[in-house]
């Protein structure tokens, strides 16, 4: 009997292929559940903010009615891209099912069971996150991984998103409240947390005057998702020869981990299906263009158990982020022969979540948040709640001492002492629910534009003199062009109008408004279409940049093991058809390298500068004069693939060659890495062609 379950990743989401056939999970459900099934279970369930709350459910009621009864509870909108967590007695933690019954819940205790309300889905943009409440314990639990060293980061950024943490808890510095870091002792940010941490997190907190809760939640999130261990739950495995590894699932798709460092990531639309047999972990590759030297990726766990919870999270992700709607498919019950697990991801995705919230939100009232500081006795400190407010995200740049430092673990190099210290341009785009002095009174009126004039302009960039250099404000004050504030329309999709205050001297007050109602009318329209025509824009070619960011950073690793890791390995042993390959390959090399320090100079600024510096194109035109190095690569490679063949006759070679094969640094069939800068080009193809 052959034990495999998969999921096919087409491009219907809704249409669902049959599986092979294979054994019911091995392990039974608890005694005290087949004895009496109709009982009530007491289920304690954590909340992000610490506190633990009391449910009553049937044991045999579905997952869906204790998760109902929390979201309820907390009376929460956008209650999909949470769940419910728990961990069985191996340490082991899964998602509660919400379409199995509570009873038959693989490893869930029914002996005073306690479950985890945490984020399921880590959305990449949160501005995407229409309620401010959800964004809140969106950073409870960024908070929680911060803490408990699951998104591992540098100092510099760990004391930035710490800072946010205390302003929105704490309120604005006050240095006759906070004299020196001894305040932020009592709470624990991350597990290496000393002194000197903390007095990066106070200077911080400095920069942050005048932030509502609300902002510093959204600078949070926005500095937290640039982290490359943002949303990453390691799963412990190991590859087909044994080294041990760590996977993810994410929004992009699956990662592949060695300790904390990634190595490969599977991108859904790469990937054709996922399966399991056993404790084997399949991915089925797309065989065009992706560039692995083989269609079908194994990975192994420990148990079947293990195995299955990361194939259920990966369907689970594909299905939120990449889907526009799931099919719902009843389950199968096993009656002779299981013909496969009958999983599917029942919930909404993504698409449908903004929807959905669109043609459903109202204005939520005050919410409590956590305190975990004492509060200062100083008018300047509120942690006043702005609920339904239009805010923008503005997080700084986390810098180190005059040197490039990286803002998470290797995804995102950010400029040093030349950049300025402010990300996010002032017309930035972000969700609003409605404004603070506006009464909501219809659906259709629910955003407005607010237009700052040149006059107002020096007041505004006089609050960021503490943080911005010199320079850079003078290019700003220099700029002509009149800075639009707008907010994205999000809710029910309403027109937006302008805000600002016209006189029109010789006419009445009333033909005034007149005028300026039939103008309005007139216009929103195309304003309309432009505003969302330049935030969507915007975002895709923001994304578009970063994904050239990554792939040029695994490519020059790439380039690396030929380029020196190789010729290390041969330097003592004299071979025509290595030095044949690093003779045409060393060019490629010194390109990219000189490419790639510009791609991330030119991201940084894009990050800190605004939409005026959204330029990368002409980093791909100036790069055509590598074009002849290409042409050199593509008529010599294939002879150095056949002398590699001859030469591999040789017993001597043949054992170096084998030799470096095995080591960490060549995860690649050694002729993989030889096809790499073909499979380059064609990838940038593929990237203009999205623009």
């Amino acid at each position: 009997m052959v034990d495999c379950e998969g999921v096919s990743l087409g491009s219907s989401c809704a249409k669902l292929p049959a599986h092979s056939g294979g054994e019911p999970s091995k392990t039974p459900p608890p005694p005290s559940a087949l004895k009496n099934p109709a009982k009530m279970l007491a289920i304690r369930v954590h909340m992000l903010d610490d506190v633990v709350t009391l449910f009553q459910v049937q044991a045999k009621a579905l997952g869906r009615v204790l998760f109902e009864q929390v979201c309820k509870q907390l009376n929460l909108l956008e209650a999909d891209y949470f769940g419910l967590e728990y961990q069985d007695h191996s340490g082991i933690r899964y998602w509660l099912d919400l379409e199995k019954p509570i009873s038959r819940q693989v490893g869930l205790s029914l002996v005073e069971p306690l479950l985890h309300f945490c984020v399921k889905f880590y959305t990449p943009d949160p501005t995407q996150l229409e309620e401010e409440y959800t964004r809140y314990l969106f950073c409870l639990q960024i908070k929680r991984d911060l803490a408990q060293g699951q998104m591992l980061c540098n100092d510099n950024t760990a004391a930035l998103m710490a800072s946010y943490i205390v302003q929105a808890e704490c309120g604005d510095y006050v240095a006759e409240d906070y004299p020196d870091p001894s305040y932020l002792s009592t709470y624990k940010f991350v597990q290496h947390q000393d002194r000197e941490l903390e007095r990066k997190i106070m200077e911080n907190h400095k920069k942050h005057v005048g932030q509502s809760p609300a902002e510093a939640d959204l600078n949070l999130l926005e500095t937290a998702r640039r982290c490359e261990l943002y949303g990453m739950k390691m799963h412990p495995a190991k590859d087909h020869e044994g080294v041990p590894l760590n996977l993810a699932v994410a929004h992009m798709g699956i990662v592949v981990f060695q300790n904390y460092t990634k190595i490969n990531t599977f991108s859904w639309a790469k990937i054709r299906k996922i399966s399991f047999k056993r404790k084997r972990f399949l991915i089925k590759l797309h065989p065009e263009g992706y560039g692995y030297y083989k269609d079908t990726v194994e990975f192994f766990f420990e148990s079947r158990n293990e195995c299955k919870n990361l194939w259920k999270k990966c369907v689970e992700n594909h299905g939120f982020f990449r889907c526009s709607s799931v099919k719902r498919v009843p389950r199968h019950r096993t009656r002779v022969l299981s013909r496969g697990s009958s999983f599917r991801y029942s919930g909404k995705t993504q698409k449908q979540i903004v929807e959905y919230v669109r043609e459903n939100y109202v204005k939520r009232q005050t919410f409590q948040r956590s305190q975990s500081f004492r509060q200062s006795s100083s008018v300047h400190s509120s942690v006043a709640t702005n609920v339904g407010g239009s805010i923008s995200a503005h997080p700084l740049i986390p810098l180190g001492d005059n040197s490039i430092v990286s803002a998470s673990c290797g995804s995102m190099v950010l400029a040093g002492a030349d950049s300025p210290s402010l990300t996010s341009p002032v017309d930035r785009m972000t969700p609003s629910h409605s404004s603070l002095n506006t009464p909501r009174t219809s659906h259709d009126q629910q955003h407005t534009v607010a237009v700052i004039e040149k006059a107002d302009r020096a007041s505004s960039l006089k609050h960021l003199t503490n943080v911005a250099s010199s320079n850079s404000l003078n290019k700003i004050s220099n700029n002509k062009v009149d800075v639009v504030v707008t907010s994205t329309p999000k809710v029910n999709g309403g027109p937006q109008y302008p805000n600002s205050e016209c006189t029109t001297p010789d006419l009445s007050p009333l033909k005034s408004l007149k005028d300026e109602v039939q103008k309005i009318q007139t216009n929103h329209d195309s304003l309309d279409g432009e505003i969302k025509k330049k935030r969507y824009s915007a975002d895709r070619a923001y994304f578009i940049a970063k994904e050239i960011l990554m792939t040029e950073r695994t490519y020059r690793k790439d380039l690396e093991v030929i380029n020196l890791w190789l010729r290390d390995e041969f330097s003592k042993h004299d071979s025509p058809c290595i030095s044949h390959l690093l003779n045409i390959i060393d060019p490629l090399h010194d390109a990219h390298c000189i490419l790639l320090k510009e791609v991330e100079l030119r991201l940084a600024a894009w990050e800190s500068r605004g939409v005026n510096h959204h330029r990368i194109a002409d980093l791909l035109l100036k790069a055509v004069q590598y074009l002849p190095l290409y042409e050199d690569y593509l008529e010599q490679h294939q002879a150095v693939l056949v002398q590699l063949s001859n030469e591999l006759r040789d017993e001597i070679f043949e054992q170096i060659y084998t030799g470096f094969e095995k080591q960490k640094i060549c995860y690649l069939p050694l002729t993989m890495f030889i096809l790499k800068p073909i499979q380059r080009l064609l990838h940038y193809a593929q990237l203009i062609d999205r623009t």
